[in-house]
Protein backbone atom coordinates (compact mmCIF):
# COMPACT_ATOMS: atom_id res chain seq x y z
CA UNK A 1 0.00 0.00 0.00
CA UNK A 2 1.16 3.51 -0.80
CA UNK A 3 1.32 5.53 2.39
CA UNK A 4 2.16 9.20 2.57
CA UNK A 5 2.68 9.55 -1.18
CA UNK A 6 0.89 12.21 -3.20
CA UNK A 7 -1.96 11.10 -5.40
CA UNK A 8 -1.12 11.15 -9.09
CA UNK A 9 -3.35 12.44 -11.85
CA UNK A 10 -4.08 8.86 -12.93
CA UNK A 11 -5.08 7.80 -9.42
CA UNK A 12 -7.30 10.85 -9.03
CA UNK A 13 -9.05 10.10 -12.34
CA UNK A 14 -9.90 6.63 -11.05
CA UNK A 15 -11.12 8.14 -7.77
CA UNK A 16 -13.40 10.51 -9.72
CA UNK A 17 -14.65 7.52 -11.71
CA UNK A 18 -15.50 5.70 -8.47
CA UNK A 19 -17.16 8.87 -7.11
CA UNK A 20 -19.51 8.73 -10.10
CA UNK A 21 -20.54 5.08 -9.73
CA UNK A 22 -21.34 4.80 -6.02
CA UNK A 23 -23.86 6.69 -3.87
CA UNK A 24 -21.95 9.42 -2.05
CA UNK A 25 -23.67 8.54 1.24
CA UNK A 26 -22.55 4.92 0.87
CA UNK A 27 -18.89 5.70 0.35
CA UNK A 28 -16.91 4.18 3.20
CA UNK A 29 -13.80 2.12 3.76
CA UNK A 30 -16.02 -0.98 4.00
CA UNK A 31 -17.89 -0.38 0.74
CA UNK A 32 -17.04 -3.33 -1.59
CA UNK A 33 -16.61 -1.04 -4.61
CA UNK A 34 -14.23 1.22 -2.68
CA UNK A 35 -12.26 -1.82 -1.51
CA UNK A 36 -12.09 -3.22 -5.06
CA UNK A 37 -10.70 -0.06 -6.65
CA UNK A 38 -8.45 0.71 -3.69
CA UNK A 39 -6.77 -2.66 -4.23
CA UNK A 40 -6.25 -1.86 -7.91
CA UNK A 41 -4.71 1.51 -6.99
CA UNK A 42 -2.54 0.02 -4.27
CA UNK A 43 -4.15 2.39 -1.77
CA UNK A 44 -6.01 1.60 1.42
CA UNK A 45 -9.83 1.72 1.29
CA UNK A 46 -9.65 4.53 3.87
CA UNK A 47 -7.38 6.57 1.59
CA UNK A 48 -9.64 6.11 -1.43
CA UNK A 49 -12.73 6.92 0.62
CA UNK A 50 -11.06 10.13 1.81
CA UNK A 51 -10.21 11.02 -1.78
CA UNK A 52 -13.85 10.50 -2.78
CA UNK A 53 -14.83 12.84 0.06
CA UNK A 54 -12.36 15.41 -1.22
CA UNK A 55 -13.90 15.18 -4.68
CA UNK A 56 -17.39 15.55 -3.20
CA UNK A 57 -16.50 18.98 -1.82
CA UNK A 58 -16.27 20.21 -5.42
CA UNK A 59 -19.73 19.06 -6.44
CA UNK A 60 -22.09 22.07 -6.62
CA UNK A 61 -25.13 19.78 -6.44
CA UNK A 62 -24.10 18.45 -3.06
CA UNK A 63 -23.39 21.97 -1.86
CA UNK A 64 -26.91 23.07 -2.83
CA UNK A 65 -28.33 20.30 -0.67
CA UNK A 66 -25.96 21.11 2.22
CA UNK A 67 -24.23 17.76 1.72
CA UNK A 68 -20.54 18.37 2.05
CA UNK A 69 -17.49 16.30 1.40
CA UNK A 70 -14.27 16.82 3.28
CA UNK A 71 -13.35 20.44 3.84
CA UNK A 72 -9.81 20.23 2.48
CA UNK A 73 -8.34 18.67 -0.59
CA UNK A 74 -5.53 18.78 -3.09
CA UNK A 75 -5.15 20.91 -6.21
CA UNK A 76 -5.05 17.78 -8.38
CA UNK A 77 -8.70 17.06 -7.49
CA UNK A 78 -9.75 20.47 -8.78
CA UNK A 79 -7.75 19.97 -11.98
CA UNK A 80 -9.31 16.56 -12.67
CA UNK A 81 -12.79 17.83 -11.76
CA UNK A 82 -12.50 20.77 -14.16
CA UNK A 83 -11.20 18.51 -16.91
CA UNK A 84 -13.85 15.80 -16.73
CA UNK A 85 -16.98 17.19 -15.08
CA UNK A 86 -18.48 17.98 -18.51
CA UNK A 87 -16.66 15.25 -20.41
CA UNK A 88 -17.73 11.90 -19.01
CA UNK A 89 -16.84 9.98 -22.15
CA UNK A 90 -13.15 10.85 -21.81
CA UNK A 91 -13.33 10.28 -18.05
CA UNK A 92 -14.58 6.74 -18.65
CA UNK A 93 -12.05 6.07 -21.41
CA UNK A 94 -9.06 7.30 -19.40
CA UNK A 95 -10.18 5.66 -16.15
CA UNK A 96 -10.75 2.28 -17.80
CA UNK A 97 -7.35 2.37 -19.53
CA UNK A 98 -5.67 3.20 -16.21
CA UNK A 99 -7.57 0.40 -14.46
CA UNK A 100 -6.59 -1.98 -17.28
CA UNK A 101 -2.92 -1.07 -16.86
CA UNK A 102 -2.90 -1.31 -13.06
CA UNK A 103 -4.96 -4.49 -12.79
CA UNK A 104 -3.14 -6.16 -15.69
CA UNK A 105 -6.57 -7.37 -16.82
CA UNK A 106 -7.54 -6.44 -20.37
CA UNK A 107 -10.80 -4.70 -21.14
CA UNK A 108 -11.53 -7.44 -23.67
CA UNK A 109 -11.40 -10.05 -20.90
CA UNK A 110 -13.73 -7.98 -18.75
CA UNK A 111 -16.29 -6.96 -21.35
CA UNK A 112 -16.33 -9.58 -24.13
CA UNK A 113 -18.05 -12.95 -24.06
CA UNK A 114 -16.24 -16.11 -25.13
CA UNK A 115 -17.71 -16.12 -28.63
CA UNK A 116 -16.75 -12.50 -29.24
CA UNK A 117 -13.01 -12.87 -28.69
CA UNK A 118 -12.51 -13.90 -32.33
CA UNK A 119 -14.12 -10.75 -33.73
CA UNK A 120 -11.96 -8.44 -35.81
CA UNK A 121 -9.88 -5.93 -33.86
CA UNK A 122 -12.05 -3.05 -35.04
CA UNK A 123 -15.28 -4.76 -33.99
CA UNK A 124 -13.84 -5.78 -30.64
CA UNK A 125 -12.72 -2.22 -29.89
CA UNK A 126 -16.14 -0.85 -30.83
CA UNK A 127 -17.99 -3.46 -28.76
CA UNK A 128 -15.76 -3.04 -25.71
CA UNK A 129 -16.11 0.75 -25.82
CA UNK A 130 -19.91 0.50 -26.10
CA UNK A 131 -20.14 -1.85 -23.12
CA UNK A 132 -17.72 0.19 -21.02
CA UNK A 133 -19.81 3.30 -21.67
CA UNK A 134 -23.12 1.55 -21.02
CA UNK A 135 -21.79 0.04 -17.80
CA UNK A 136 -20.60 3.44 -16.55
CA UNK A 137 -23.87 5.18 -17.42
CA UNK A 138 -25.95 2.51 -15.72
CA UNK A 139 -23.72 2.47 -12.63
CA UNK A 140 -23.62 6.25 -12.27
CA UNK A 141 -27.38 6.69 -12.73
CA UNK A 142 -28.47 3.78 -10.52
CA UNK A 143 -26.03 4.75 -7.78
CA UNK A 144 -27.33 8.34 -7.80
CA UNK A 145 -30.82 6.98 -7.05
CA UNK A 146 -29.51 4.44 -4.52
CA UNK A 147 -30.71 1.68 -6.84
CA UNK A 148 -34.32 2.83 -6.51
CA UNK A 149 -36.88 3.47 -9.26
CA UNK A 150 -37.61 7.20 -9.30
CA UNK A 151 -41.33 6.57 -9.90
CA UNK A 152 -42.29 3.45 -7.96
CA UNK A 153 -39.54 3.02 -5.37
CA UNK A 154 -38.75 -0.49 -6.63
CA UNK A 155 -35.31 -1.59 -5.44
CA UNK A 156 -34.81 -4.80 -7.46
CA UNK A 157 -31.70 -4.22 -9.58
CA UNK A 158 -32.71 -6.69 -12.28
CA UNK A 159 -35.83 -4.60 -12.92
CA UNK A 160 -34.05 -1.23 -13.04
CA UNK A 161 -32.92 0.69 -16.12
CA UNK A 162 -30.73 3.78 -16.51
CA UNK A 163 -33.15 5.56 -18.80
CA UNK A 164 -31.85 8.28 -21.12
CA UNK A 165 -33.86 11.52 -21.15
CA UNK A 166 -32.43 12.68 -24.47
CA UNK A 167 -32.04 9.48 -26.51
CA UNK A 168 -28.60 7.93 -26.98
CA UNK A 169 -28.75 8.35 -30.75
CA UNK A 170 -29.85 11.98 -30.68
CA UNK A 171 -27.27 13.56 -28.38
CA UNK A 172 -23.82 12.02 -28.62
CA UNK A 173 -22.25 14.62 -26.32
CA UNK A 174 -24.55 13.68 -23.44
CA UNK A 175 -24.68 9.92 -23.87
CA UNK A 176 -22.74 9.36 -20.64
CA UNK A 177 -23.90 12.45 -18.79
CA UNK A 178 -25.65 11.15 -15.65
CA UNK A 179 -27.77 14.33 -15.64
CA UNK A 180 -29.28 12.82 -18.80
CA UNK A 181 -30.47 9.75 -16.93
CA UNK A 182 -33.24 8.65 -14.59
CA UNK A 183 -33.45 5.33 -12.76
CA UNK A 184 -36.73 3.68 -13.79
CA UNK A 185 -38.20 0.19 -13.67
CA UNK A 186 -38.35 -1.55 -17.03
CA UNK A 187 -42.02 -0.89 -17.85
CA UNK A 188 -41.91 2.83 -17.00
CA UNK A 189 -38.61 3.06 -18.87
CA UNK A 190 -40.27 1.67 -21.99
CA UNK A 191 -43.20 4.10 -21.63
CA UNK A 192 -40.77 6.99 -21.12
CA UNK A 193 -38.67 5.92 -24.10
CA UNK A 194 -41.77 5.76 -26.34
CA UNK A 195 -43.03 9.12 -25.09
CA UNK A 196 -46.14 7.68 -23.45
CA UNK A 197 -45.12 9.36 -20.21
CA UNK A 198 -42.87 12.31 -19.51
CA UNK A 199 -41.56 14.25 -16.53
CA UNK A 200 -41.99 18.01 -16.46
CA UNK A 201 -39.51 20.59 -15.17
CA UNK A 202 -41.14 20.35 -11.73
CA UNK A 203 -40.25 16.65 -11.77
CA UNK A 204 -43.88 15.55 -11.94
CA UNK A 205 -45.16 12.68 -14.08
CA UNK A 206 -47.44 13.33 -17.05
CA UNK A 207 -49.27 10.50 -18.82
CA UNK A 208 -50.18 10.83 -22.50
CA UNK A 209 -53.77 10.61 -23.66
CA UNK A 210 -52.66 7.84 -25.98
CA UNK A 211 -51.70 5.70 -22.99
CA UNK A 212 -54.87 6.65 -21.10
CA UNK A 213 -56.88 4.95 -23.83
CA UNK A 214 -55.63 1.68 -22.39
CA UNK A 215 -56.89 2.37 -18.86
CA UNK A 216 -59.66 -0.13 -19.64
CA UNK A 217 -56.93 -2.66 -18.87
CA UNK A 218 -56.66 -2.80 -15.09
CA UNK A 219 -52.93 -3.52 -15.13
CA UNK A 220 -52.18 -0.45 -17.26
CA UNK A 221 -54.42 1.70 -15.07
CA UNK A 222 -52.74 0.43 -11.89
CA UNK A 223 -49.23 0.92 -13.25
CA UNK A 224 -49.69 4.42 -14.65
CA UNK A 225 -52.81 6.25 -13.43
CA UNK A 226 -51.85 6.24 -9.74
CA UNK A 227 -48.53 7.98 -10.48
CA UNK A 228 -49.82 10.80 -12.69
CA UNK A 229 -48.93 14.16 -11.15
CA UNK A 230 -46.66 12.58 -8.57
CA UNK A 231 -43.16 13.93 -8.09
CA UNK A 232 -40.30 11.58 -8.87
CA UNK A 233 -37.48 10.79 -6.48
CA UNK A 234 -34.77 13.47 -6.84
CA UNK A 235 -31.22 12.21 -6.24
CA UNK A 236 -28.67 14.09 -4.16
CA UNK A 237 -26.25 14.09 -7.07
CA UNK A 238 -26.80 13.93 -10.83
CA UNK A 239 -30.21 15.59 -10.65
CA UNK A 240 -32.04 15.24 -13.99
CA UNK A 241 -31.34 18.23 -16.21
CA UNK A 242 -34.40 20.45 -16.67
CA UNK A 243 -33.12 21.30 -20.14
CA UNK A 244 -33.13 17.62 -21.09
CA UNK A 245 -36.57 17.11 -19.52
CA UNK A 246 -37.97 20.00 -21.56
CA UNK A 247 -36.55 18.36 -24.68
CA UNK A 248 -38.33 15.13 -23.74
CA UNK A 249 -41.58 17.07 -23.11
CA UNK A 250 -41.36 18.83 -26.49
CA UNK A 251 -39.86 16.19 -28.76
CA UNK A 252 -40.37 12.68 -27.33
CA UNK A 253 -43.67 12.94 -25.46
CA UNK A 254 -46.60 12.04 -27.73
CA UNK A 255 -49.09 14.13 -25.74
CA UNK A 256 -52.49 13.52 -27.34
Amino acid sequence: MKKGTKWTREETIVAFYVYCIIPFASSSKTNPTVIYYANILGRSPSALNMKIGNIGRLDPELKKKNITGLSHGAKIEEIVWDEFEDDRENLVYEAEKIIEKLSKKSLETSYLKAGEINYSSENKIRLVKTRVNQNFFRSSVLSAYNNTCAITGIKINDYLVASHIKPWAQDKENRLNPHNGICLNSIHDKAFDKGHITINKDYRIIVSNKLKEFYTNKFIEDVFKKYEGHKILIPNKFEPSKEFLEYHNDVIFVGD
